[in-house]
């Protein structure tokens, strides 16, 4: 049988190791990460060969193509530019078309504030009380969307829309809900009790969701 004493300072120290499970302040002004090496632990270049053109990304000066699906995201974090490496940030550009919906989704390790560019958007967040929280945004108003709750987008406008989203992390991470329960191996007898749902609609959502 564990001690109290023992279970009082096993719940301390996760108490502590979950309060700093989180980006972590840089030692350095920044740091640019080696190409040359390939490893988890990067190793920064040189200070005496970094460059402006290390600190500048163009990459999502254009929308993306949302033709298809009506809804395209460039995602910009440190592994496409280097700038941003130790940093505690990345950032994203989401296009839709009319009616283009970001599916309800979540990112479970940063808080994100979305800035509408261009168009109407539809957009909220559901907290753990299931309460929505979700108004119609115009070109201009940005919208915060808390850590680990799931939030959506649609285009409610007669064109085109943008927004450009922002998180205070490095690695913000990516849960969509509809592949999270429908794409995975998520037992069918689970999704058929949880959602209400017949075998054949389970199938077709699958079908949908089960990454090609």
């Amino acid at each position: 049988m564990i001690p109290s004493q023992m279970i009082v300072f096993l719940f301390i120290f996760l108490q502590s190791y979950i309060s700093l499970a989180y980006d972590p302040d840089p030692v350095n002004d920044y740091c640019i990460p080696r190409t040359e090496f390939s490893s988890i632990f990067l190793s920064c270049k040189n200070t005496s060969l970094v460059t402006v053109d290390d600190f500048i990304y163009s990459g999502i000066k254009d929308p993306g193509n949302f033709k298809h699906t009506g809804f395209s995201s460039i995602p910009v974090s440190s592994t496409v530019f280097p700038g941003l490496n130790t940093l505690g940030m990345s950032f994203v550009r989401a296009d839709f078309d009319v009616d283009g919906v970001n599916v309800p989704h979540f990112h479970p390790r940063a808080t994100e504030t979305a800035f509408v560019l261009e168009g109407k958007i539809y957009s909220g967040f559901v907290d753990s009380g299931n309460r929505v929280f979700a108004k119609v945004l115009e070109k201009g108003e940005v919208m915060v969307f808390p850590k680990g709750l799931v939030h959506f987008q649609m285009n409610v406008g007669d064109s085109p829309a943008t927004i450009l989203g922002s998180f205070n992390s490095q690695n913000p991470g990516l849960v969509k809900i509809p592949s999270a329960v429908f794409g995975t191996g998520i037992k069918e007898e689970v999704l058929m009790k949880a959602f209400g749902l017949s075998d054949k609609e389970i199938a077709r959502l699958r079908k949908k969701f089960v990454p090609q």
